[in-house]
């Protein structure tokens, strides 16, 4: 019998023991390799993951389809399911893909209909500024990913424009994990800047704002070193 694979990525994942869903296991491995836990090119067994949440190989290897149709995982023959490794042209281009979205979606809705889109924006904002304090990447990530829907530029972008601006974060979220701390803060900046612009109502210095904003995260980010893949096969 050939020996047992050990991922780090089955180390993170948190199983609930009242049975699992496939949109559970879904769930739980987007949210391993979102938080830039475990680097590009580590092994995603599906034995191993089937037999942590209880299941049979299939609902494992139909998540991970999912997650490929994503970007977030890759599958190679007589290799198996690995998470995915963003090259630094492929991370730039998706920052390219970002900013066309964003800056169309902040020019057809980039002005606030109602006062309580104002203050839902504000408070996202006051809690990435925790987020930026204390120091937490993968609390600002993943508050910045989960309320794209609340960003300044596109709350009211159509939902076919949110789910293709949500996936476009998710892509390059491990990699913003692991910005500087002092890049981050920077980062943050320029969303004051473009805070204010939405709150006044000022669609032209919204644009300009998020112009800037994203070329500094071009700047700033950096694919996140691979891990060696293993060449033994394993269950795919």
């Amino acid at each position: 019998m050939p020996a047992r694979r050990h991922s780090a990525l089955l180390f993170k994942l948190a199983v609930n023991g009242d049975g699992t869903s496939q949109q559970t296991i879904v769930d739980e491995l987007r949210r391993v390799i979102l938080d830039g836990g475990v680097p590009p090119g580590t092994s995603i067994p599906v034995g191993d993951v089937a037999e942590l949440f209880g299941v049979s190989a299939i609902p494992v290897r139909e998540s991970l389809k999912t997650l490929s149709a994503e970007g977030l995982v890759q599958h190679q023959p007589n290799v198996g399911y690995t998470v995915a490794q963003l090259t630094a042209g492929e991370l730039a281009e998706m920052y390219i893909v970002r900013e066309t979205l964003e800056s169309a979606a902040a020019d057809s809705g980039g002005e606030p209909r109602h006062d309580a889109d104002r203050a839902h924006v504000v408070e996202v904002h006051r809690l990435l500024e925790v987020a930026v304090r204390q120091d937490d990447p993968q609390t600002y990530t993943g508050r910045a990913v989960n309320s794209t829907s609340a960003s300044p530029g596109h709350p009211h972008a159509s939902p076919h424009a949110h789910a293709r601006i949500s996936l476009e974060h998710n892509r390059t979220r491990p990699a913003m994990v692991h910005v500087e701390t002092a890049d981050r803060a920077r980062l943050h900046q320029d969303h004051q800047v473009m805070l204010d612009a939405f709150t006044s109502r000022d669609v032209d210095r919204l644009l300009a704002a998020a112009t800037v904003h994203h070329h500094n995260l071009n700047r700033v980010s950096r694919p996140f070193p691979q891990v060696a893949a293993s060449s033994s096969p394993i269950d795919s």
